[in-house]
């Protein structure tokens, strides 16, 4: 039976406090940082021209594709939730650093924003993995066709509020 996305909003408040996917997401940190180990190990080999690096680099990929399996259940319905869930698991990486970067600059306003960004990508790769987004199902919507509520709340404030009541780093 599917289930509207305000009835999971509703049913993950209800049952927030007996998730815990603090190991989950202690993986999917794991995962960001493997995927910047590829991409180190690949500039590292192009850059060099030492090929022992790109030896590294696949070593390193199937860790990641293995691991990854732990928290992509869909591997086998399609390659689209995979790939995506790397991807914004990679994007999401990518945008902590360069907002680390900016606040080592002084550049808090800019840094904010990357974080933001960072936090919406994450949140959306736990929506495609919780269930929450059914991207078969996802379909451009005409701006004319949307009503107030819809333009004022995006699917990102929706994932990322579900995420903030899932994951808890700080659960033991």
């Amino acid at each position: 039976m599917k289930i509207t996305f305000q009835e999971f909003l509703a049913k993950i408040k209800k049952e927030a406090n007996e998730l815990d996917l603090s190991s989950d997401e202690d993986l999917s940190i794991a995962l960001m940082n493997l995927i910047s180990i590829e991409e180190h190990f690949y500039f590292s080999g192009a850059k060099t021209g030492n090929k022992k690096y790109f030896d590294l680099l696949n070593e390193t990929r199937q860790i990641r594709k293995e691991l990854l399996k732990k928290l992509v259940k869909d591997v086998e319905e399609g390659a689209e939730v995979w790939c995506l869930s790397k991807h914004l698991l990679a994007a999401s990486m990518r945008l902590i650093e360069v907002g680390t970067k900016e606040m080592d600059k002084g550049n808090k306003e800019s840094a904010y924003d990357l974080f933001e960004k960072a936090f919406s990508l994450y949140s959306l790769f736990w929506g495609l993995n919780l269930k929450a987004i059914d991207i078969g199902e996802v379909k451009k919507i005409e701006d004319d066709k949307l009503n107030k509520e819809d333009k004022e709340r995006s699917i990102f404030k929706n994932l990322k509020d579900i995420v903030k009541k899932l994951v808890d780093c700080c659960r033991e």
